[in-house]
């Protein structure tokens, strides 16, 4: 049998409805790399959605840089377990080609997918910055929190003044993963009325304006 007719014949466990069988092609079809794409890519447009899903499960261990791109079609897949799937694949091959799709998917109606978005933005790092930032001035609520959250475990020191902003929100999901933020870069006030008490880890260049007496921002103290 050549190459091709085996993986074909592999493929073909995935619209087969046994999932035992499903997941004993997946190891031997990684093992073909590149060469099983063409027929992967194919599977991505099924009308099965099982189909679909397995195909994603496969690319996510073929460690190749054209992983990426052919995850990013299932991120805008119809069905959302798909979606959560390629999400969860991207984090495992994080690419900074696949950050535009990943920004729009923190809207995703399912919350889930939403969430693995924002882990593979942080597994993306530093270049994925900038756009959270964006989606920190510009997006929906349910986005915000997924950006924060993000931008938090990132540790960017461009997200200091943003983080800092978010502290002044009215949410308290927001806060904590502000703090967070902060914390883990070493960044941390301590307020007492106008008058400031302790300041750790200021780099020069942060706005004054970023910050406010108006209301107490504590974090570890000496």
């Amino acid at each position: 049998m050549s190459a091709v007719a085996g993986i074909q014949e592999l493929l073909s466990a995935f619209s087969s409805g046994d999932d035992m069988r499903a997941e004993a092609a997946v190891p031997t079809l990684v093992a073909h790399g590149a060469q099983a794409f063409p027929g992967l890519e194919v599977l991505l447009s099924s009308s099965s959605r099982d189909a679909r899903w397995w195909a994603v499960r496969t690319l996510a261990e073929i460690a190749d840089p054209q992983t990426p791109l052919l995850l990013l079609k299932a991120l805008a897949d119809q069905d959302a377990t798909v979606r959560q799937c390629a999400a969860l694949a991207l984090r495992k091959r994080p690419n900074a080609g696949a950050v535009p799709a990943l920004i729009s998917a923190l809207d995703d109606p399912d919350h889930l997918c939403a969430s693995l978005s924002a882990d593979a933005l942080e597994a993306i790092g530093s270049e994925a910055v900038p756009a959270l930032l964006e989606v920190m001035q510009r997006g929906s609520q349910a986005a915000r929190l997924e950006a924060v959250r993000a931008l938090a475990m990132i540790g960017d020191q461009r997200s200091i003044p943003m983080l800092f902003a978010a502290l002044e929100g009215d949410s308290a999901l927001m806060e904590y993963w502000a703090n967070e933020g902060l914390e883990r870069m070493g960044v941390g006030w301590t307020f007492f009325g106008l008058k400031i008490i302790k300041v750790t880890g200021y780099p020069d260049w942060i706005s004054p304006q970023v910050l406010s007496p108006s209301r107490p921002i504590t974090t570890t103290t000496a």
